[in-house]
């Protein structure tokens, strides 16, 4: 009665590991997508950025928590042993050691992202932005993990779904980078406008209308760079 109830429950423990794993992934599949589509300004009246922004956090937190019961599930287990410190470093598991260590390292990536996320306030925001980068080399990883180490990664439905957010991030990634190259391509001939554009009506146009500029007072025009710069700035971004 005690082995069959033993059983029972390493079953239920596996099961779990495997369906939260599978939604895990699915969320941080999400998650990225949402991200590359943020940076990318893909966003339309119905779609603003505000609800970009607001799905990108419920979407990560969600991630969060499937992964922790998933890591859990993983710790628990008695039917295959991974232990808590082969889920904080990688390639340690006598587990499928390879497999299992790529999971460690998108567990790694994901706490890394999440911890700098919550100290955001509190560092520099260059490190924050190189931190929160792991986010996009955690979602790879984390799909290797799903197909080396996952049970259910021959079965009709985990190669569909494996597909499918590939297919996502790979779309999401291709506007990105095509957003991108648009974004230079303004700022050049934005560049190259100002250039035959006089100081004057550079300074205005910065400015804005009815603004007083310097040359207005004093009737000698000062560089404009600055002004330039952050128009600049702002379409690349």
């Amino acid at each position: 009665m005690m082995a069959a109830t033993s059983t029972s429950m390493s079953e239920a423990v596996w099961y779990m590991i495997r369906a939260t794993g599978v939604v895990a992934l699915v969320l941080l599949t999400v998650t990225t997508v949402l991200g590359l589509l943020s940076a990318s300004r893909a966003r339309t009246r119905r779609w603003p950025a505000f609800a970009q922004v607001e799905l990108h956090k419920r979407a990560t937190l969600l991630a969060l928590v499937f992964l922790g019961i998933h890591v859990a599930g993983a710790v628990l287990d008695t039917y295959v042993h991974v232990g808590l410190v082969s889920v904080i470093v990688p390639f340690t598991s006598s587990y499928r050691p390879l497999w299992t260590g790529f999971g460690a390292v998108a567990v790694d990536l994901l706490a890394a992202v999440a911890i700098s996320s919550a100290l955001r306030q509190r560092i520099a925001p260059s490190t924050w932005r190189g931190l929160h980068w792991l986010a996009y080399a955690c979602w790879p990883v984390a799909m290797a993990h799903a197909l080396g180490s996952g049970t259910d990664a021959a079965r009709p439905w985990m190669i569909a779904t494996a597909a499918l957010c590939t297919l996502a991030v790979a779309v999401a990634l291709t506007w990105r980078i095509i957003d991108r190259r648009t974004a230079v391509g303004e700022a050049g001939r934005l560049a190259a406008t100002t250039r035959y554009v006089p100081e004057r009506h550079r300074r205005s146009a910065v400015a804005g209308p009815g603004s007083i500029t310097t040359s207005d007072h004093s009737g000698t025009d000062r560089s404009t760079a600055d002004g330039t710069d952050r128009l600049l700035e702002r379409n690349l971004r």
